[in-house]
């Protein structure tokens, strides 16, 4: 098989090229066999040079709009459906200027998607959870030198992960996978009207080209200015939040004296406690895509930590080591990070793990589902189509050998754990991938709480093992679930696996540079993360960073040595989750109106503005729905996502300026 296929160009090969006559519910019900005779397109172009090479371009930006987004929120936006649109209206815009000879056929375009998806998606979760939870209880940034291996180790391990799950997972047991099923059906839209997807790119470019402004206004730092250390400094033109809530009245509560040693009476602004208004168009994107209960339970997260557990913080004071009397939260402005966390995440971890434990039935499936991809008993046909089970092979070793080698070089992570490690991330992926087969969701972070509890007590004082074992785990979990989607895509429209496995395969490498690069213009240092200027909170927060940290720290210092309003923040804030938990999956007609426990988790770790406008985009989605269900269907999703791709590709390369540049 040549490696890239020729792209079509005679109206003969362009005819064989056609999509598919069969919608995809269709096909969905096709057998293996079936499948073979009535939906798969043989030599259709699919893995052409043009597909890869769009798929890489759009990857390498669309892979800072994750990390930027992921930093500040927490949650990990998908990137295939904006890569299809962009890629559609790019290729049509090139054909009507001369400069494409033929239109891009519908299997070379979700081709280019795998790319994009690969780069923009799959490689970047270890940059938002692993790598800034050891900065955060470091203080020290890992090196490139070491981050950047494995990043992709970690990805190219996923990625052959799903090489024995798929032919079982999509072939025989036919599991939905919806994201992946959606894709197809946008495709196969968009080539039946083109006009449709051209009016939803105009939308997505129009929305891109106004966020692209923002960051430029709020966060370049082109103005000198007098420092209050009476040196010259540089601000953004206009301020980053707006306190628009200070005219209600004043939260008073006790606050520590750390001179006199005495608990006093103060009033404190809402401003003090982050409780403004946020100018960014990201966060109000974000909102309208993750949803109204989700973000309204963040609100409600954020406003249990503003009235009333910061401010028990300030007066809760407790004598350490020193004979120091230290409060919980030194003041209102760091509340979310000193003990908001401790409520917070205990709440994320013990719905995830029980979330999980809930699906026992799914393990068993995973478990029994094993044999997977090209056999020897298969036919020559099957055996050409499928990706064979050497390649599986193979990258497994290649990866296992990447991961453990780096594993006990620079985390000191024995070699037998590192392989312990990768076995048992194998089994913990099969589990997730079914899972998101069956229900769109990839337990990715509960997968990652696994790996941080196993190794809590098998190497409990090594914060480092105790993170990138997990970091393995979440991942590469990620990576084969994402590939499953898109593989379930191709299915669908009758693509090649083994071509489409290859251009997943390429796009992690284009994925692993852009999102290390990114990721290390936006976190020089650990200030980027952890302000030590309360008043203005750091401007990306990392809230799965601040999770991982969370465990990690348990173990290695010990219960005994947190405050004790962080130990009573982990026990109510694992009864909350466990509860919350327990009521979704026993009242499942109720859920809508059973608060979100990765809402409120996350409200208790954000500083307030974030949740608040989140949940305003939230709104604004909601009430363009109510008001014309069809235009905002078509609409909501373009136009987020072209706001948070403006502003997040712009926002990376203003944070670059600033960090090294503008100082």
């Amino acid at each position: 098989m040549a490696f890239f296929q020729k792209a079509p160009s005679t109206p003969e090969e362009l005819e064989r090229c056609k999509p598919l006559d069969i919608p995809p519910d269709q096909v969905l019900e096709f057998d293996e066999a079936e499948w073979y005779a009535r939906a798969y397109r043989g030599d259709s172009a699919q893995l052409t040079l043009r597909a890869v090479l769009m798929g890489t371009v759009l990857g390498f930006f669309l892979s800072f709009t994750n990390i930027y987004v992921g930093l500040k929120t927490g949650w990990a936006l998908g990137v295939a459906l904006t890569a299809c649109i962009v890629s559609f209206a790019s290729w049509s815009f090139l054909l009507k200027i001369g400069l494409a000879r033929s239109p891009m056929t519908i299997l070379e375009n979700n081709c280019m998607q795998s790319v994009a998806s690969a780069a923009g998606f799959s490689t970047g979760n270890t940059l938002i959870s692993a790598v800034p939870a050891l900065l955060l209880l470091s203080g020290e940034q890992l090196s490139w030198k070491i981050a950047v291996p494995w990043v992709l180790f970690v990805a190219l391990l996923g990625v052959v992960m799903a090489i024995p799950m798929k032919r079982n997972m999509i072939n025989r047991e036919r599991l939905k996978f919806p994201s992946g099923t959606a894709a197809a059906v946008t495709l196969q839209s968009f080539y039946g009207n083109g006009k449709e997807a051209l009016l939803k790119a105009r939308a997505l470019g129009i929305a891109a080209a106004i966020a692209v402004v923002v960051p430029l206004l709020k966060d370049l730092n082109v103005r000198r200015v007098v420092g209050e250390d009476g040196k010259p400094a540089r601000e953004p033109l206009f301020p980053r939040n707006f306190d628009w809530f200070d005219w209600l009245p004043n939260i008073v509560a006790k606050q520590w004296n750390a001179k006199q040693q005495l608990l006093e009476e103060k009033a404190f602004k809402l401003s003090q406690f982050h409780v403004r208004l946020d100018h960014s168009l990201v966060l109000l994107a974000a909102g309208a895509l993750v949803g109204i209960r989700a973000t309204f339970s963040m609100v409600v997260g954020g406003a249990i930590l503003v009235f009333d557990v910061a401010p028990r913080a300030l007066g809760e004071l407790w004598m350490n080591p020193s004979n120091v009397l230290v409060a919980a939260a030194p003041s209102p402005g760091s509340a979310y990070s000193k003990i908001g966390i401790w409520y917070g995440a205990p709440m994320l971890v013990a719905y995830g793990l029980l979330v999980f434990a809930m699906q026992w039935r799914t393990v068993g499936r995973a478990l029994r589902g094993l044999r997977g991809g090209a056999a020897s008993g298969d036919d020559e046909r099957t055996q050409a189509v499928e990706v064979p089970m050497t390649w599986f092979v193979r990258g497994m070793v290649v990866a296992s050998i990447g991961l453990v080698f780096i594993a006990w070089y620079a985390f000191a992570i024995p070699f037998y754990m590192g392989i312990l490690a990768v076995i048992m991330t194998f089994f913990l992926g099969l589990v997730a991938c079914r899972a998101t087969g069956e229900t769109d969701i990839t337990p990715g972070g509960a997968m990652g709480k696994i790996m941080q509890l196993t190794y809590g007590v098998l190497l409990p004082q090594n914060v480092k093992a105790n993170l990138m074992t997990a970091a393995i785990t979440s991942g590469a979990a990620l990576a084969s679930a994402d590939l499953l989607n898109d593989l379930k895509s191709g299915y669908l429209l009758g693509a090649n696996p083994r071509r489409q496995f290859l251009a997943q395969f390429l796009g992690i490498f284009t994925g692993t540079v852009a999102s290390s690069l990114g990721y290390y213009l936006l976190v020089p240092t650990v200030a980027a993360i952890r302000s030590a200027d309360d008043a203005h909170p750091a401007p990306f927060p990392a809230p799965a960073a601040q999770q991982w940290e969370a465990v990690a720290r348990v173990f290695a210092e010990g219960f005994d040595h947190l405050h004790p309003m962080a130990r009573h923040g982990i026990f109510v804030g694992v009864a909350w989750g466990l509860a919350l938990g327990l009521c979704e999956t026993w009242l499942p007609k109720y859920k809508k109106w059973i608060p979100s426990a990765t809402g409120l988790g996350l409200g208790l770790i954000l500083p307030f503005y974030q949740p608040l406008s989140m949940f305003l985009g939230a709104v604004l989605a909601w009430v363009f729905h109510r008001l014309s269900k069809k235009q905002a269907e078509r609409f909501v999703v373009p136009v987020s996502s072209g706001l948070i791709a403006g502003e997040s590709v712009i926002g990376v390369v203003v944070q670059g300026l600033n960090n090294f540049v503008l100082k």
